[in-house]
């Protein structure tokens, strides 16, 4: 990622500033460090600025797979004015889950590859932020047989897993709708009692392209 450009003395205040706001308004317990970046996985990540939460809401923030944590994390890159070629400088932690999503990710790419080199069947995963595709583009730099692509718009924004000679890439997959509450005596949605969920087929063009994610530092 080269030469430092966030650092605690200059951008430790502004996130600060915001999160002081977020917690105090959302009521939270939790308390935070803004601290230099560590490098545990050199090779996938080396953030400028590292914040470690602890206190007794810490697992509001890791519930189902750190929601809140990232949802935070993206909100303050915001706040703080960082392009999105940079959220790989801001890292949000608790109870050492970065390091362990890490792996995990890690993990998760080298086995859909071997899927992917068994069946010629793309894999897709689930929409994940630009660092966290990042990893997964990262784990599969060095694969010949089968390569990662980004593919998707905004929220959708998912790694698809292809073979090498594989020109034309999937559509994402869109997550599919909740089912909207009925009234009471009817389906859902109010169709109606046993009305069929009609699950919308809509969807843009599949991205192109090599991802650039993976050359983002």
């Amino acid at each position: 990622m080269g030469e430092k450009k966030y650092t605690v003395q200059d951008a430790g205040p502004r996130i600060e500033q915001f999160l002081n706001t977020v917690i105090r308004l959302a009521g939270f317990k939790l308390n935070y460090a803004v601290a230099a970046g560590e490098t545990p996985h050199p090779d996938f990540e080396n953030p400028d600025l590292l914040v470690r939460f602890s206190g007794p809401d810490v697992e509001l923030l890791l519930a189902n797979k750190a929601e809140l944590l990232l949802a935070l994390e993206q909100l303050t890159m915001e706040a703080i004015g960082m392009a999105p070629e940079e959220h790989s400088r801001l890292c949000f932690d608790a109870n050492e889950h970065r390091v362990l999503r890490i792996e995990e990710l890690r993990m998760s790419a080298l086995a859909a590859a071997e899927r992917v080199k068994k069946t010629h069947v793309p894999f897709h995963f689930s929409p994940m932020n630009s660092r966290e595709r990042r990893i997964l583009h990262l784990a599969l730099r060095d694969q010949t047989e089968v390569r990662s692509e980004s593919v998707g718009e905004g929220p959708i924004r998912q790694v698809v897993v292809v073979p090498s000679d594989m020109q034309t890439l999937p559509e994402p997959i869109r997550p599919p709708r909740p089912r909207p509450e009925g009234p009471p005596g009817r389906g859902p949605g109010g169709r109606g009692p046993g009305a069929p969920f009609r699950r919308d087929r809509r969807g843009g063009p599949p991205g192109r392209g090599r991802d650039r994610d993976r050359r983002r530092g």
